[in-house]
This record gives structure tokens, C-alpha cells and sequence, in this order.
């Protein structure tokens, strides 16, 4: 906290400033310090000289106006509500003082919808959350918020290939180095080539083996243990295994869904807060995520599967409407084998973007009469899940199909799940977080890249596999993508403590008018057993949701 030029300055995170003399205040006198002299030289356009995490609030004395705002993927959160001409924030929407806080309805259709609540959402009404490169100036009663960064690709550049690669090493390096002085670092491994380029690259520039920490389940097609392996012994890091039990989740499904301020359904959360107290343990102090990677250069497997789509609207339009679609329009055609294939795929083609993403969403698969209650249904919008997507959509600053897809993926995927989930979790252990491969340089960096380098073809991230050839190992740059997944599902019908603890909480949800009580019968006692991977993600979510509930409602 700082206090001059007539306003209050709080300062969270640890921001670079570009400005050689902001960023000797900031060394000398802190970073509010550099901020309210950041504000005084340049005005709103303080924000485009910092980069890394952080989020600034200033406040007049006098307590007419302030500015609340966040960095580029809002991993700083600020919270806030207006009452009665008033601005009242807060780090957490269920700590936002001077409001009685309300649960909206709209906001737990949105958490059951996307496992999360998008921002500006929050799980309370007239309670908003400052959307990712966002700021908000309140003056005189009045609230206007705007971005003040907005991802700018250029798809019209040539960059030399083999220039990129030896910049985006250097990146990387540079940003690793950065991250791991003064602390005890350690880093997550999974086995994918993010975390195994941070891993590699973090024993790099410590020049001894490196302390890292993997995740595994002891449960078929959930562990990929032997690649964190490989990339240990590639690099030689000093590498710790834990396998999660069933027991850990009893102990752990609490604790992570009553500690986030809204609730939270991301099933990965749990291990990445055991992982991440294993480390606390051994005295690590901050841990490097791989996150970003996937999101910068190219690497969802639906990058590729949204192309595929895309090449139906290459046919030509007599073709499509005169003869494709009529035919397999006729009665019976979706149920012949080969056909059928050809039925769905245009079904799905022919939805345009971005709506076509949450086609094979469980609620609209299952249908919304199907699972939630009538009353509850008459108090929601359907449609405004789908309207907020069009506009993240049609607000990109982007040709190119892919880059339309990672700007998407840079909120919905970075900024409202993947990184609540670790700063979350982590948080929780009792340890820092930093994110090497979401640096604003690197991140910059990635918008100047061909498109098809990102995606050649139907080959996921060509260039960032490209680049770390040789550094990586080759059977981690050619395997498939998996990640921290949670047999959660298959545990539940097999072991009683967890299947006790799922039912209970599920069955205090069935009175809360939200859900169907004979949904809830349906998904225990048929749904699960018979699909436990599947089904197993929506006993997670209603789990999750009641267990933050009954912590955080009180009537």
C-alpha cells in the first residue's frame, strides 16, 4: 500500500515495469509506489508499461473516484459491486463487503454449463468480477469498464523460422530465470511437453537437477507417470511421485471446493492441490506451471477438429444445400453405420462459430427439461451463455480460424478455469505460482507467428514441437495430450467412502430447486455405474457446488 498525490494505492503481485525509473521505485519503495507515479506520468496507459502478475486499485481520499484493474489474463482477481452510489471491492466475490450477497440464478446454470462462472459473472448478484485485461474507473458514482489490452495477432507477417525457434528458446529461458531467483522452486511435471519444457529449461538455468513434482492414479488409461519419467531422466531433475488414492480425495474434495470464493468444478483441481502440498512439504516455496502452452501455439485437440469442420463450408454452397444435405436429411440415414458419421459431421458443420464448441456440452445433450427444475428454468437465460461467446468471438482481432480459437481459449480456457484452478490450489498449499509459458513476452511473441505454424494442417503446435526438437524428448514431442485427469468416476462406484461422500452431498443438492430429484436418482443409481467417465464429471460438479454452499450460504 501507498499513500500520496491525494489517492490510497494497493498493490498485489510483483509487476515488471518497462520504465527503468518506475521499476527503481518499485525496488526501492514498492510497487504501489510505482504505480501512483506510473498513473501520474502516463495515465490509463500506466497499465501498457508493466507486465507479469498483478492487479491495482487506486482511490481518491476525498473517495469520489477510483480505478480497480487487472493483468492481461486476470490471474490478480478484483471483485467489486455498486450500491447506492457506492463502490465497494474486494479480492474474492464472497468477501466484497457492504452487499448482501445473493446467490444468482444465473450464474449456477453458467457453473453447470462451463464447471466455472465466466467473468464479469460472479455467483452473486450485482456482484462482478474484473474480466482479464480489464480496468474499471468508478468517478462521482459512475462505473465504465474497458479493456486496456487486447491481443493483436499479425497474420501478415513473415517471421524466419529458424530466428523464431532461437527466440522462442530464449524466451522461455529468459522467463524461467526470471521466475526461480530468490525462492525455492520447484515445478510441476506431467509428462507433456509444457511442464517438461519448464522442467528442462528450469534445470538449465540452475545448473543443478531441479525439484519437480508429478501426479499419477492408479486407475487404466488415467496415468502417464513414465513420461514425467522420461523427461526427469532427460534433464536430470530431482524428481518426486505421489499416486492419489481414493482416501486423498476424502480428504481433499472439502478443502479445495469451500476455499475459492464461487464455486469451482474443475475435477483436476484436487490433485493439483495435492501435488502442490507435496511440495510445500519438502519446503518449496513457488512452483512453475506449464499452462499457456496449448493456448499460445496451438495444442487442443479441438484446434484440429474445428478445422475439420471448417473445410464443409469449402464445398460449394449448391453442393452443400442441394445434394448433401437433402440426402442425409432422408429417414434412416442416421442409422446406418458409415452414414451416420457423415450425418453428424454436417450437423455439426453446419453450426457456425463459436456455438458449435458447446454442441456436445452434457446439459444440451441431456436436454434442460431433462435435468433442472421448471421454476428454476423460468428465472434463467438459456441463450446468454452463447450470446457472451459470440462477443469474445466476434471481438477477436483476427483473421485466421485458429487464432480466433486461442483468443476464445485465452478467457474461457486460461482466464476463467486453468489458472483460477492452479493459483487456486496452490494458493491454498501455502505456495506461490509463476507461468513461464504465459509471459506477456512470450505471449507476444505467439501473436506474430504464421497461423500455420500453430496449426499445420491437422498437426497440433507444429512450431512450438519444432523448436524444442532435440531438447525435448522425441517420445513426449509424439505423444498424445493427457494431462492431470481424475478418475473420479470410476473411484466413486468402486469405493464406499467416496461413493458415500458423493451421494450425501448430491442428495443435499436435490433440495435446493435446482436440480430434479429424479435426475439426481437417475445419474447415482443408473448414469454412473454404466458411464463412469463421463457421467462421473457432472457427480463432480453438483459435489463440488454443495460442499461450497454449505460452506459459504448461511440463510
Amino acid at each position: 500500500m501507498f499513500q500520496g498525490d491525494g489517492q490510497i494505492c494497493l498493490a498485489l503481485g510483483n509487476p515488471r515495469f518497462k520504465d527503468a525509473a518506475l521499476q527503481q521505485t518499485k525496488e526501492q519503495r514498492g510497487a504501489a509506489a510505482a504505480w501512483v507515479q506510473a498513473f501520474r506520468s502516463h495515465g490509463d496507459d500506466a497499465l501498457q508499461q508493466a507486465s507479469g502478475r498483478f492487479s491495482v486499485i487506486l482511490v481518491g481520499l476525498d473517495g469520489r473516484e477510483a480505478l480497480l484493474a487487472t493483468d492481461r489474463f486476470g490471474t490478480w482477481p478484483v471483485c467489486y459491486a455498486e450500491r447506492d452510489g457506492r463502490l465497494h471491492f474486494s479480492d474474492r466475490a464472497n468477501a466484497v463487503p457492504g452487499i448482501r450477497r445473493q446467490v444468482s440464478s444465473q450464474a449456477v446454470f453458467e457453473y453447470l454449463f462451463f464447471h466455472m462462472i465466466p467473468a464479469p459473472t460472479t455467483i452473486f448478484e450485482g456482484v462482478y468480477r474484473l474480466p482479464q485485461g480489464h480496468l474499471l474507473r468508478w468517478q462521482d458514482g459512475k462505473a465504465e469498464c474497458r479493456r486496456w489490452w487486447q491481443p493483436r495477432f499479425d497474420e501478415d507477417a513473415r517471421p524466419n523460422l529458424e530466428e523464431s525457434k532461437a527466440r522462442f528458446l530464449q524466451i522461455i529461458e529468459d522467463g524461467v530465470r526470471r521466475e526461480a531467483e530468490g525462492t525455492e522452486i520447484g515445478c510441476f511435471l506431467s509428462g507433456g511437453t509444457d511442464s517438461s519444457t519448464v522442467t528442462g529449461m528450469l534445470c538449465k538455468v540452475l545448473g543443478r537437477p531441479a525439484r519437480s513434482y508429478s501426479i499419477g492414479f492408479d486407475a487404466s488409461g488415467y496415468d502417464e507417470m513414465e513420461y514425467a519419467r522420461i523427461a526427469a531422466r532427460r534433464f536430470g531433475a530431482d524428481h518426486r511421485e505421489y499416486y492419489v488414492t481414493p482416501d486423498d480425495l476424502l480428504d481433499g474434495i472439502p478443502k479445495v471446493a469451500t476455499h475459492y470464493d464461487q464455486p469451482f468444478g474443475n475435477s483436476s483441481a484436487v490433485p493439483a492441490w495435492i501435488c502442490a502440498s507435496r511440495a510445500r512439504e519438502d519446503g518449496i516455496d513457488k512452483m512453475l506451471a506449464g499452462d499457456g502452452g496449448d493456448e499460445l501455439f496451438g495444442g487442443n485437440t479441438r484446434y484440429a477438429k474445428q478445422r475439420v469442420f471448417g473445410w464443409y463450408e469449402g464445398i460449394p454452397g449448391l453442393v452443400r444445400r442441394g445434394l448433401l444435405e437433402p440426402t442425409l436429411a432422408l429417414p434412416g440415414m442416421d442409422r446406418i453405420p458409415v452414414v451416420k458419421k457423415g450425418v453428424s459431421y454436417v450437423e455439426q458443420a453446419r453450426v457456425p462459430m463459436p456455438d458449435r464448441i458447446h454442441m456436445y456440452n452434457m446439459l444440451v445433450r441431456l436436454g434442460m427439461d431433462t435435468v433442472f427444475e421448471p421454476d428454476f428454468l423460468a428465472r434463467i437465460d438459456l441463450e446468454q451463455p452463447k450470446r457472451e461467446q459470440r462477443e469474445v468471438w466476434q471481438a477477436t482481432n483476427a483473421r485466421s480460424h485458429i487464432n480466433r480459437l486461442l483468443n476464445y481459449d485465452w478467457k474461457y480456457t486460461l482466464a476463467d478455469n486453468d489458472l483460477p484452478k492452479v493459483i487456486g490450489t496452490t494458493q491454498l498449499a501455502g505456495v506461490d505460482v509463476a507461468f513461464p509459458l504465459l509471459s506477456d513476452e512470450l505471449t507476444d511473441f505467439s501473436t506474430g507467428l504464421l497461423p500455420e505454424w500453430k496449426l499445420k494442417r491437422l498437426t497440433l503446435r507444429w512450431f512450438f514441437k519444432e523448436a524444442l526438437r532435440g531438447f525435448l524428448p522425441d517420445e513426449i514431442i509424439a505423444k498424445k495430450k493427457h494431462g492431470f485427469g481424475l478418475p473420479f468416476g470410476v473411484w466413486a462406484c468402486q469405493h464406499a467412502g467416496l461413493k458415500a461422500l458423493a451421494t450425501d452431498a448430491l442428495n443435499s443438492f436435490r433440495k435446493r430447486g435446482i436440480v430434479r430429484p429424479g435426475f439426481i436418482d437417475e445419474l447415482l443409481s443408473t448414469h454412473l455405474p454404466a458411464y463412469p467417465g463421463y457421467y462421473g464429471e457432472m457427480v463432480w460438479i453438483l459435489m463440488m457446488m454443495e460442499f461450497w454452499m454449505r460452506e459459504h450460504l448461511h440463510d
